[in-house]
């Protein structure tokens, strides 16, 4: 069984995901919460101010609902121990509450959370509740304080006021107080239904990735038990669209790597094969000199013939030709699989170039090789244009009859798909078949009945490393029928 690779394990990717997607909803989730809080908080704020404004409003008419009452001597008064103290502060007069409306409304409405308070300036309690606290103020201004009492917070305000009885302190206390009750709302309204939706949204969003990534697991399982020669295209059928791109990469990448594979491959073939017989040749050659040679003193001296030695060398040229052309079609191979980038290339300088190179092999011939250019520029490997009119030009004068013409041209064309740059080789010699004309591009082929020696590569390379360019290598007659006219045309730069 093969490790998986890390990052790759079964279930990771959806385990990431679903991390990701439980924080976003987290986060969420923590938005909506704060702002919900917010919001509440400011309206309890709101409430509480008012709730401040009305208790301000009803301290005066509490104030006014003290009613002072005279003893008789003789007269029991039936107090508790607090107002009875105050009875004794304030001997004789006696003090009763007779509410107001809005007040009794008021306490009526709370009842259970509401209190009212009547103390002497000295503190001491006359009337209401006995858990109030003692509040002396200074000033006739109301003053407002919190007091928990039997687990209620109350909101109580304080103000000095001056009734029949002389200066009291009345105190009214409002337990729901709504800054005091937001947090159990927001608990029970915001907190805590949130959290059942993260629950639940969480379980939900566990099974959908699981069922949505599916598909994108079965993927790379079949990738992973793939044969590394199995490079066949993944079928994209059932591929969920957002993935899509990626298979569609993916594709195009196993057709390069099976085009290099295949190149690779059906270069060493044709390498073993090409080289065989000029090989087995030379080791012939070879062969028969040393047997010569064996029986023959370690001083003596081996003689060999003119022809022999013309032989040799003929077959150590043809094997290193040869050799060197293999090597330019594995480079033109690498580049047709491999987005190398590409340069400005000027075929004008080029084509020069190649003709001060051929200048010699064309005398001795007694080829008249001439150059009709133009300035045109395109953008491509500059080292394989090169080789591709070298193997134009060097084919030109194999095959042109002594006393031939051979004309190298390039130029600039404006066509319907827009500036082209071309070059071209054309020659006078006995030229190719129509019918042969798409064979000859083929890799060791050769016209049947073809004078003197090649190896059927000259016209492959060249088309291969056309290829390469985005173009093709047009073979036509040359000028009034005769020869041959090799062509190459790619997308002009004219900036």
């Amino acid at each position: 069984m093969r490790p998986s690779p890390e990052g790759f394990a079964p279930g990771g990717m959806i385990w990431g995901l679903q991390r990701r997607l439980l924080v976003l909803l987290l986060i969420t989730v923590g938005v909506i919460v704060s702002v919900s809080v917010f919001f509440h908080y400011q309206s309890a704020g709101t409430a509480a101010l008012q709730q401040d404004q009305r208790l301000l409003r009803l301290v005066p008419l509490l104030a006014d609902s003290v009613v002072v009452r005279s003893l008789n001597a003789d007269e029991r008064v039936d107090l508790d121990e607090p107002l009875q103290r105050a009875a004794d502060v304030l001997n004789p007069p006696g003090l009763s509450m007779l509410l107001a409306p809005a007040v009794a409304e008021f306490l009526s409405e709370r009842r259970g959370f509401a209190a009212f308070g009547v103390f002497n300036d000295l503190g001491s309690q006359m009337l209401g509740e006995r858990w109030l606290p003692t509040v002396l103020p200074n000033t006739r201004d109301a003053e407002f304080l919190s007091v928990v009492e039997a687990g209620v917070t109350y909101r109580v305000v304080a103000q000095r006021v001056t009734t029949d009885a002389g200066d009291l302190i009345v105190m009214l206390a409002d337990g729901s107080d709504a800054r005091q009750q937001w947090f159990r709302n927001v608990m029970l309204r915001v907190l805590l239904p949130n959290l059942i939706l993260f629950a639940v949204a969480a379980a939900v969003i566990a099974w959908g990735v699981a069922r949505a990534l599916q598909p994108l697991i079965d993927l790379k399982q079949a990738v992973e038990n793939r044969s590394p020669r199995d490079l066949n295209p993944i079928d994209v059928a059932d591929v969920p669209a957002e993935v899509r791109p990626l298979v569609v990469s993916l594709n195009r990448l196993f057709f390069l790597v099976n085009a290099q594979t295949e190149a690779q491959r059906r270069f060493v073939a044709d390498a073993a094969h090409q080289l065989r017989t000029p090989l087995a040749g030379l080791q012939a050659q070879v062969e028969a000199w040393a047997q010569a040679a064996r029986s023959m003193d370690g001083g003596d001296w081996l003689s060999l013939r003119a022809g022999q030695v013309l032989r040799l060398r003929d077959a150590t040229r043809r094997t290193s030709q040869l050799a060197n052309q293999l090597l330019a079609l594995s480079r033109a191979d690498a580049v047709s699989a491999d987005a190398q980038p590409m340069q400005r290339v000027d075929l004008m300088a080029l084509c020069e170039n190649m003709l001060a190179l051929y200048l010699d092999a064309a005398a001795a011939k007694h080829i008249d090789l001439g150059l009709e250019t133009r300035p045109a520029q395109t953008l491509g490997h500059a080292w394989l244009l090169r080789e591709l009119l070298l193997n134009l030009v060097d084919n030109a004068i194999k095959y042109t009859p002594s006393g031939g013409r051979i004309t190298l041209r390039c130029g600039l064309d404006n066509g319907p798909r827009g500036a082209q740059a071309w070059m071209e080789v054309e020659d006078d010699g006995p030229g190719i078949p129509p019918d042969e004309r798409l064979r000859v591009l083929q890799r060791f082929y050769r016209v049947p009945g073809t004078l003197g020696e090649g190896n059927g590569l000259g016209l492959a390379i060249a088309d291969e490393i056309a290829r390469a360019h985005d173009t093709h290598l047009h073979l036509d007659a040359g000028a009034q029928g005769l020869g041959l006219r090799m062509r190459v045309a790619f997308e002009a730069v004219t900036h």
